[in-house]
C-alpha cells in the first residue's frame, strides 16, 4: 500500500529573501571595505537572488558596519527584476532611504516584550508606534515595507513566547499597512511543532502570499522547520549566505539558516528557488575570503571540498 506523500502540498517554487549583506554582516567584528560590500550585493543578485537585503540605515554609532549605508546602496547594481530592501528603524533612517532612492523598507519589533526592552528600550506597543509613521510616509511615496517580528519562536530574557502575542504583533503590523511579515526564530530555539502552532495561529490572519519564515541555526533545528513549513503553504524563508549573522542576545549563535544548504535542500526536492548555487558559493566564498574565516554553511563547505578533491585529481591525471 503506497503512503502517502507528506509534501504533496509543498510550494514548486519557493522564495528566499537574502539577509547576508546586511543581517549577515552587521554584527561581523571585522570591518568589510564599502566596496566589498557592493561586490557582495552584486554577486548575490548574479546568483539570481530577487530579495536582497542590502543595508540598514541605522545610526552609525550603534552599528558601525552599516555607517556606509547610502554609500552602498547608491553603488549596488539594481536590476529592474530585484528588490534590494534596507532596514529603517526610525524616521530618520527613513529620510536617509529616501534620500537615497529606496524603493523597499523593512522594520522591526518583536514579539517578547522582554526583548523589545533590552533591544531596543520600548515596549512593542510603543516600537509600533515609533514606526508607524515610517510605514505611512513609505507607502505614500511608493515605498514597499516589509516588517520583521523577532523572537516569534523564544525569546533569550522571557523563554517561552505565546503563539497569541505572534500573532496580535502580526495583526498590528497588517493594520498599518505593511506589505510583508517576517516571522523571526531570532535566537534559533524553534522546533517543527512550534512551527505549525504559529502558522495555523496565522493562516485565517494574513494570506500566506505576505508571510515569510526566518530562521537561525543555533540548535541545528532551522532545515527541519523550513521543511515542516512547506507543506504548511509557506514558501517565503530568509536566508543568510554562508549562514553569515547571529545575535548578540544569543552567546555562541550561529548565523541564519545559510542560503546555500536551504537552495541545496530545496533543489533536491524539485523546488525551484530560481538561483544558481555554483554562483551563490561564488559570492559567499567572496565574503570569507574578506572575513578571514571559514563560513557555517555545511553545503558550502562540502560542495567546496568536493570541488577541491576534484581539481586535484583531475590535475594528479594530467
Amino acid at each position: 500500500m503506497a503512503m502517502n506523500d507528506p509534501l504533496a502540498n509543498a510550494p514548486r517554487r519557493v522564495t528566499i529573501c537574502e539577509v547576508g549583506p546586511r543581517d549577515g554582516l552587521q554584527n561581523e567584528a571585522t570591518p568589510i571595505a564599502t566596496a566589498d560590500k557592493i561586490r557582495f550585493c552584486d554577486l548575490l543578485s548574479d546568483a539570481g537572488v530577487t530579495f536582497l537585503e542590502a543595508t540598514s540605515f541605522v545610526s552609525p554609532t550603534a552599528v558601525p558596519q552599516m555607517s556606509d549605508a547610502a554609500e552602498v546602496y547608491a553603488g549596488i547594481r539594481k536590476d529592474p527584476d530585484r528588490t534590494y530592501i534596507v532596514l529603517t528603524p526610525n524616521e530618520r533612517g527613513l529620510d536617509r532611504a529616501l534620500a537615497a532612492g529606496v524603493r523597499a523598507i523593512g522594520v522591526f519589533t518583536a514579539a517578547s516584550e522582554a526583548f523589545t526592552q533590552a533591544n531596543i528600550r520600548m515596549s512593542i506597543d510603543a516600537s509600533i508606534d515609533t514606526f508607524s509613521n515610517v510605514v505611512r510616509r513609505a507607502k505614500a511615496a511608493g515605498v514597499w515595507v516589509r516588517a520583521s517580528i523577532s523572537t516569534a519562536f523564544g525569546c533569550p530574557f522571557q523563554g517561552t513566547v505565546p503563539v497569541a502575542d505572534v500573532v496580535r504583533v502580526c495583526e498590528r503590523l497588517l493594520a498599518i499597512g505593511v506589505d510583508e511579515l517576517s516571522v523571526a526564530d531570532t535566537i534559533g530555539v524553534g522546533t517543527p511543532n512550534q512551527v505549525i502552532e504559529v502558522v495555523n495561529a496565522l493562516r485565517n490572519v494574513v494570506s500566506f502570499d505576505r508571510v515569510g519564515l526566518h530562521f537561525h541555526d543555533t540548535r541545528g533545528t532551522a532545515l527541519a522547520n523550513v521543511l515542516t513549513a512547506l507543506p504548511c503553504g509557506i514558501h517565503i524563508f530568509d536566508a543568510s549566505a554562508g549562514g553569515l549573522g547571529g545575535c548578540p542576545f544569543a552567546p555562541g549563535a550561529t548565523g541564519n539558516v545559510a542560503t546555500e544548504d536551504l537552495v541545496y535542500m530545496l533543489h533536491g526536492m524539485n523546488i525551484e528557488t530560481g538561483i544558481d548555487l555554483t554562483k551563490l558559493r561564488t559570492a559567499s566564498r567572496f565574503m570569507a575570503t574578506r572575513l578571514g574565516r571559514p563560513l557555517a554553511s555545511r553545503a558550502y563547505t562540502g560542495l567546496e571540498a568536493a570541488d577541491a578533491r576534484a581539481a586535484r585529481l583531475a590535475a594528479a591525471s594530467t
